[in-house]
């Protein structure tokens, strides 16, 4: 049994058991309006991802700052849903929260019951994850942070990055790139990592 399952289902370390099948654990993909969430969802997910994307509207538009995606025309208004088979002991079911803060009221079904986050960040715009920060702080729910690296650059480094939203250095830090499987499955296990040292395994 690996230290994730132990984690999850709470065994002792010693306790070896049959094969059994992957154990499910859900995990959160949270950030502010596209940032990247479906398109990470996406782009790891091992079947086809459930997506409640509709079409970004004249009153939408308005609402919400297209400047860095110009070329965005739908915004999730529900979730993002998908799964990945990490090893034959785990799998990942993944849940995208919406990005708007008038959505939020939708986030504490969404988050009920995951082992960890991950917030996307883009860093052209960092105040748009502060309040998915400072949800999973204010849950004591591990997460880690996620720069995602449009057109391969980041405005800001790491370390001004994790100055300017203030998170403490337990916290990860990681840049990923949303669009590539490995990148995300990268940042993904951290946030495994950060359940595993919160849960004191």
């Amino acid at each position: 049994m690996t230290p994730t399952e132990q984690l999850v289902r709470g065994v002792p370390a010693g306790d070896q058991s049959a094969v059994r099948p992957p154990l499910p654990v859900k995990m959160v993909i949270a950030g502010g309006f596209g940032v990247g969430k479906t398109t990470a969802v996406g782009s790891i997910s091992e079947i086809e991802p459930l997506t409640t994307e509709a079409a970004i509207t004249e009153v939408a538009a308005g609402v919400d700052d297209l400047t860095h995606t110009p070329r965005k025309t739908t915004t999730t208004v529900a979730m993002d849903f998908g799964c990945i088979t990490i090893d034959p002991t785990l799998k990942l079911y993944l849940f995208g929260t919406p990005g708007q803060e008038r959505f939020g009221f939708m986030w504490d079904d969404i988050v009920e019951g995951a082992v960890g986050g991950l917030v996307i960040v883009d860093t052209r715009r960092l105040d748009d994850c502060y309040a998915a920060v400072d949800y999973f702080e204010h849950r004591g729910i591990p997460f880690a942070v996620a720069l995602n690296a449009f057109d391969g650059r980041l405005e800001h480094s790491l370390e001004d990055v994790r100055w300017a939203l203030d998170v403490s250095e337990h916290v990860p830090l990681v840049v990923f790139d949303a669009r590539e499987r490995g990148s995300v499955r990268d940042a993904l296990l951290v946030v495994l990592e950060s359940a595993l040292a919160a849960s004191g395994g």
